[in-house]
Order: C-alpha cells, then sequence, then structure tokens
C-alpha cells in the first residue's frame, strides 16, 4: 500500500527531524512502550496514517513500522501492529548491539 505523497512528506520529515536530534511537533510517544518509540500521526482525505520509529540508541534511528489504520473505533494501535512493531524494536536493538561491536572493534 502506497502513502499519499502529503502524507510521505510528513513522515519523511519528522524522521529528518529525529536524525538530526530533533522531534517533530507532533510526535508522540507510543503507549506501552518505554521511552524512545515515538509515533507521528497524520489524517488524508480521512484516512490516518502512523509511522513509528525508535531514537533509543545514540546516534541511530529505527523506522519500525509505518501504516494505515484501517479500524475507524478509537485512537488505539491494533494489536496486531504494536506485536509488529516491538519484534522490530527487538530486532533493532540486536542491529545496533552488532553495529556497536563492528564500530568498536573497527
Amino acid at each position: 500500500m502506497a502513502f499519499p505523497p502529503d502524507v510521505l512528506d510528513v513522515m519523511g520529515y519528522a524522521l529528518g527531524i529525529a536524525q538530526e536530534g530533533g522531534k517533530h511537533p507532533d510526535a508522540k510517544s507510543l503507549k506501552g512502550f518505554k521511552g524512545g518509540v515515538l509515533e507521528v500521526v497524520d489524517d488524508f482525505d480521512g484516512d490516518t496514517y502512523r509511522a513509528v520509529y525508535t531514537v533509543k540508541f545514540d546516534g541511530a534511528v529505527f523506522a519500525l513500522h509505518a501504516f494505515q489504520k484501517k479500524s475507524k473505533k478509537g485512537i488505539e494501535t491494533p494489536k496486531a501492529d504494536i506485536e509488529k512493531i516491538r519484534t522490530r524494536l527487538q530486532a533493532a536493538e540486536k542491529m545496533y548491539a552488532e553495529w556497536q561491536k563492528e564500530t568498536s572493534n573497527g
């Protein structure tokens, strides 16, 4: 599924700010995760899009998930998406640890 160009601009801008060490004005901590996991939500043409990323690793930003919210009920992130984010965060932790090892041995 492709995101609309206007939504891509918002999400890309948020990630760019994160890479520079800042925080997009609309970025919020994602519920259920300890600090450093942020979510940017953008509404476009009646649909809601979300991008989730982590800034908890020094010198790195990992985009964990981007999706269109399907449910019209509530603002809660669907459980399947939360699980996907958790799995990808664990993978990011491993990747970062390996990268740290390589750069310290380098």
